[in-house]
């Protein structure tokens, strides 16, 4: 039954249904052909998304739409743009600059290419960047979302293996930022040796004016970091606290958030969320029927049979989750795979922590990463172009995002040291 199990689960994805029900129908495949009662079924979705800090994710996604309606977008755009925008390429760093703002607030990375992308990209092309890479770097830069806390894949790999979440979020820090900062060093590059414009430098006023606009939307990110790390509040109450300071700023501050939106809100942010649980209650029961046929432990057991090298077992499961990112969703493909990886990335000596944080780095590559790259269709939607003149703009900022997999698989400190130090 593991085989029509796997052979159902692959069918239904080739049909274009959703991932979620692809595994869903699967285990229902499994169970009416070994005979196991329905009622297991129910059973282990319960217990998959019964779980505390799952709640995160409803949280931080009401917190994402409210700021997002409530004008987030356009001012960190505009912050942004004072940072940078006088430099040469001014609008393409302040893409990244603003993909790294944006990325703690949102957690995902679809969400800051749909809601920064609709406002770069058309900008971009308008001041005579080429379209290609306009949505290029705006797909590529979406990757930091997911890894730049609050991340809602962490959010996921610590239900999934009671590892701390606090201690994962500040696993996605360092590397995060190194990918934005590499970034930004290539972009002011291609810039100058393409010619891009530069605007013009803000006045002090400006300035100021600009900053304070978008400091509230800074101070969301510090509150949770703050937050967790000194013990005031729990990641799910974190996300609960950035949902009232969201109403709080859309409302009373930046005031583009009205009380009669917030029932759109609620509704387009309930939708989202059930998606996401979803996923995790049909997972669960594909991962349950993966337990008891021991097929985790024949996966480990297969890695370690052909070496026990640490090295090489991290370069095995990096060749094989980049793979996997190219055709299947990030957080469908943590819930199956990641308890296994787990095992036997610790069973080799490494880090737990960082365990995660490769596994995560490697799917979220795969959102630009074709032939399913999430983010490039999003972006290739939005600059009305074909996905080819796409992916061979993003080949750099792709490069760049492998350079970084690669330290952070053999460089344990980048993952890490900071959750050591602040965490213990």
């Amino acid at each position: 039954m593991v085989i029509a199990l796997f052979i159902s689960f692959i069918v239904f994805l080739f049909i274009g249904v959703p991932v979620a029900f692809s595994l869903g129908l699967s285990s229902l495949v499994y169970l009416v052909g070994a005979g196991i009662p329905l009622s297991v079924m129910s059973q282990r979705m319960f217990s998959g998304i019964n779980s505390f800090t799952l709640l995160c994710v409803p949280g931080f996604i009401l917190a994402g739409n409210l700021m997002n309606q409530g004008g987030i977008s356009d001012r960190i755009v505009r912050f942004a743009n004072c940072l940078v925008g006088h430099i040469r390429g001014g609008l393409a760093l302040a893409n990244v600059v603003d993909s790294m703002v944006f990325a703690g607030v949102s957690g995902t990375a679809v969400a800051d290419v749909s809601s920064l992308g609709t406002i770069m990209i058309p900008a971009m092309h308008k001041q005579g960047y080429d379209m290609g890479f306009s949505c290029a770097i705006t797909a590529s830069t979406a990757c930091l979302g997911p890894i730049i806390p609050p991340s809602m894949p962490m959010i996921i790999a610590g239900t999934l293996t009671g590892l701390s979440v606090g201690k994962l979020f500040l696993a996605g820090a360092i590397p995060g930022f190194l990918i934005g900062g590499i970034m930004l060093l290539f972009t002011y590059w291609i810039s100058v040796k393409r010619g891009y414009p530069k605007g013009p430098k803000p006045t002090w006023k400006v300035f100021w004016s600009e900053f304070f606009g978008g400091l509230w939307a800074i101070m969301m990110v510090v509150i949770i970091f703050v937050g967790i790390l000194g013990g005031f509040f729990s990641p799910t109450e974190a996300a609960v606290v950035a949902c009232v300071y969201a109403v709080f700023v859309g409302v009373f501050v930046y005031k583009d958030l009205k009380i009669r939106d917030i029932p759109k809100v609620l509704r387009e942010s309930a939708i989202m969320s059930a998606a996401i649980v979803s996923l995790v209650a049909f997972a669960n029961v594909f991962g349950w029927i993966m337990s008891s046929e021991k097929i985790p432990q024949l996966i480990a057991q297969t890695m370690l049979s052909f070496t026990q090298n640490k090295f090489l077992i991290i370069l095995i499961i990096n060749v094989f989750l980049l793979f996997v990112g190219m055709f299947m969703e990030t957080i469908a493909a943590l819930m199956t795979l990641f308890p296994t990886l787990l095992a036997v990335l610790t069973q080799v000596g490494v880090d737990p922590v960082q365990s995660a944080m490769i596994c995560v780095l490697n799917l979220v590559i795969g959102l630009i990463t074709p032939p399913v790259g999430v983010c490039l269709f999003v972006a290739a939607s939005i600059g009305k172009i074909s996905i080819s003149k796409i992916v061979s703009a993003n080949m750099p900022y792709l490069i760049i995002c492998l350079v970084v997999l690669l330290l952070v698989s053999y460089i344990p400190a980048l993952s890490t040291w900071l959750p050591s130090l602040l965490m213990g």
